[in-house]
């Protein structure tokens, strides 16, 4: 027997052969062990393999055990399960709109659930439905629905018959596409009683008894969803013969997204002469949750216990009930500039940057009641967007590149972007600078350095001819060294109420903001007290200011007034509801061949190529 006790530590096929070797060592029954054109070593490959696929698949499962680590989405969908979470499947675009019928008669009209609307995206048609009937009566003769809720995708129903001695029986939704926020759940008593009851998502296990007609809602193995039932004890269980029935809309998920234009498919309650009014364009479509999601909020929603105490809770309870939101921010209404106690803020950035309309607003604030504490009353707000506007001035080598100046400005150009779309463009998406001129530095070989200014602007839309007080919050400090420092903020141009000359808004450097205009290139001050900043909040009040006309802005006709200011730091932070966003395409990047390379003494002798974004 080999006294060479064998390493089991190792998990590479090199070594764990190398180690197979080294435990023959001792034993003299197979000499040709260690002979690679021996019948043996192919024996010893055959081990090693073995050794190397057992060791990758054990490595393998350990990983999967745990949710951190997870890759597989069903695995990742039972270990949330673990923890009370049910990811969110996809979500059907949502309208409103008004439904006027010109030729209705009767005390009542009612419209059916399922009553096919159509409108075209792209030359493309979709259908969009009601999920429940609903009865009108006409005021002062006119017959009108309105705020009608109209959902994107196909009316679907199932039945299965409950049969206890089926043991792998499963309440299974077909369609991997079905939207499980328009799921209906009734139950009929049986095939000869037609008697049914309705069945409504259980959230949790606070109040469910033995009565409870209740059902639970889980995502399979195989990507569909399940309906399953209470056992007794926790929820009715249901008998045999029972008849389940499961209504749900089948959508086309994000691709009816933005949808604004609706026309009826056959009659509302049997009348066709028609006016529809959009009350809200189509909206909150989404794919199913993605593994990641998934991840992130399972252990933040176990947390939270089905209650909303901290902002966190807001977050993942907006997370689940939204679940498309790109990018969630909750605080006490307490830490605004205003205070408002009593208040909890909930910002919310949709797909594609557009902003909720008050129909989803209110729908998320009704659907937070059941978590909320004492009187604390949640408010949905739209996120405040900060630009920041880059001057990028990079250095090139020319004879280390076979690239031109514009070459690597478009190179340059697409590195910011991905930076502003990757890192940015959320609520916790901090510009840091250092980064991105690393970024900048990092995108040839052949770049040597570059110097990059930044600062940050936001707008504000004056109410023309109204004296009125503006408030514009960069919560981020700004640049002031000292008192009396040269301006610091400046301003695109309107126009004051009985006065034609262009204005422009700067600052003394004393914390007085002044309004201006130019005369022959010459500031000339007409009022030097209309506002106050703040430097070190970053916050900036104009006092009664009378705009009569806004200037156009980089050429096109605006409604707002752009304030530029330079910031105390180029790390800049957003804050509650704040987005950072870099204005890629009003940024600057100049791209020039540098003179000095290799220590030349022929400094300044040559040409010097430019290329600007």
């Amino acid at each position: 027997m080999a006294s060479n006790k064998f390493v089991v530590a190792d998990l590479d096929f090199d070594s764990i052969k190398d180690n197979l070797k080294s435990f023959l060592q001792d034993q003299t029954q197979f000499s040709d062990y260690n002979f690679e054109g021996a019948g043996f070593s192919v024996l010893l490959d055959t081990l090693a393999y073995n050794t190397h696929y057992l060791g990758f698949n054990a490595n393998m499962l350990a990983n999967e055990m745990y949710l951190d680590s997870a890759d597989v989405r069903k695995n990742i969908v039972s270990l949330a399960k673990m923890l009370g979470y049910t990811p969110a499947s996809p979500r059907a675009p949502k309208a409103q709109i008004d439904i006027t019928l010109n030729d209705g008669l009767g005390g009542s009209v009612t419209m059916d659930k399922g009553t096919v609307f159509t409108s075209v995206i792209d030359n493309v048609t979709y259908q969009f439905v009601t999920n429940e009937d609903i009865t009108m009566t006409p005021q002062d003769g006119v017959y009108k629905f309105s705020d009608v809720p109209v959902y994107e995708g196909t009316l679907v129903s199932y039945r299965y018959t409950v049969d206890s001695n089926d043991v792998d029986q499963k309440f299974v939704i077909p369609s991997v596409n079905a939207d499980t926020s328009t799921l209906k759940v009734k139950v009929q008593t049986s095939s000869t009683d037609t008697a049914q009851q309705t069945y409504t998502l259980a959230s949790g296990l606070k109040g469910l008894d033995s009565e409870s007609k209740a059902y639970f809602l889980k995502e399979s193995e195989t990507g569909k969803f399940e309906v399953y039932f209470g056992d007794g004890v926790l929820g009715n269980k249901l008998a045999d013969g029972n008849i389940v029935i499961i209504e749900y809309i089948v959508t086309n998920k994000e691709e009816a997204n933005g949808a604004a234009v609706f026309k009826v498919g056959t009659s509302v309650g049997g009348f066709t002469d028609i006016t529809i009014v959009t009350k809200a364009n189509a909206e909150g479509g989404a794919n199913a949750e993605s593994k990641e999601s998934i991840k992130f909020n399972a252990p933040l929603q176990y947390t939270s216990q089905d209650r909303a105490v901290t902002t966190t809770d807001y977050e993942t309870l907006v997370k689940s009930i939204y679940p498309n939101a790109q990018s969630i921010s909750a605080w006490g209404g307490e830490d605004d500039e205003t205070p408002i106690y009593g208040v909890v803020k909930i910002a919310i950035k949709a797909p594609g940057g557009s902003s909720l309309t008050n129909t989803t607003k209110l729908d998320i604030v009704n659907k937070l009641k059941p978590y909320n504490v004492a009187s604390v009353r949640p408010e949905i707000v739209d996120p405040v967007v900060t630009s920041i506007v880059l001057v990028v001035n990079a250095k090139f080598d020319k004879k280390g590149t076979a690239k031109t100046a514009d070459t690597l400005k478009s190179e340059i150009v697409n590195a910011i972007t991905n930076y502003n779309e990757n890192t940015l463009t959320a609520f916790d998406g901090v510009f840091r600078y250092s980064k991105l001129t690393g970024i900048v530095d990092n995108v040839d070989t052949s770049i040597l350095s570059n110097i990059t200014t930044v600062k940050m602007r936001k707008p504000f839309a004056p109410t023309l001819n109204s004296s009125t007080k503006y408030e514009i919050f960069f919560r981020n400090a700004i640049y002031n060294p000292h008192a009396g420092h040269e301006s610091v903020i400046s301003s695109t141009g309107f126009k004051i109420s009985g006065n034609d000359n262009e204005m422009f808004l700067d600052d003394d450097g004393k914390g007085n903001v002044r309004v201006y205009y130019l005369v022959s290139g010459i500031k000339t001050i007409q009022n030097a007290t209309q506002g106050i900043i703040d430097y070190a909040t970053g916050q900036i009040t104009l006092n009664s200011l009378s705009v009569a006309e806004i200037s156009k802005v980089r050429g096109a006709t605006s409604t707002e007034v752009e304030i530029t200011a330079t910031p105390n730091s180029n790390d800049i932070v957003p804050v509650r509801d704040q987005i950072l966003e870099i204005d890629v395409s009003n940024s600057i990047v100049n791209v020039a061949e540098d003179t000095f390379v290799g220590g030349s003494s022929e400094a300044g002798v040559g040409y010097t190529t430019t290329s600007s974004y």
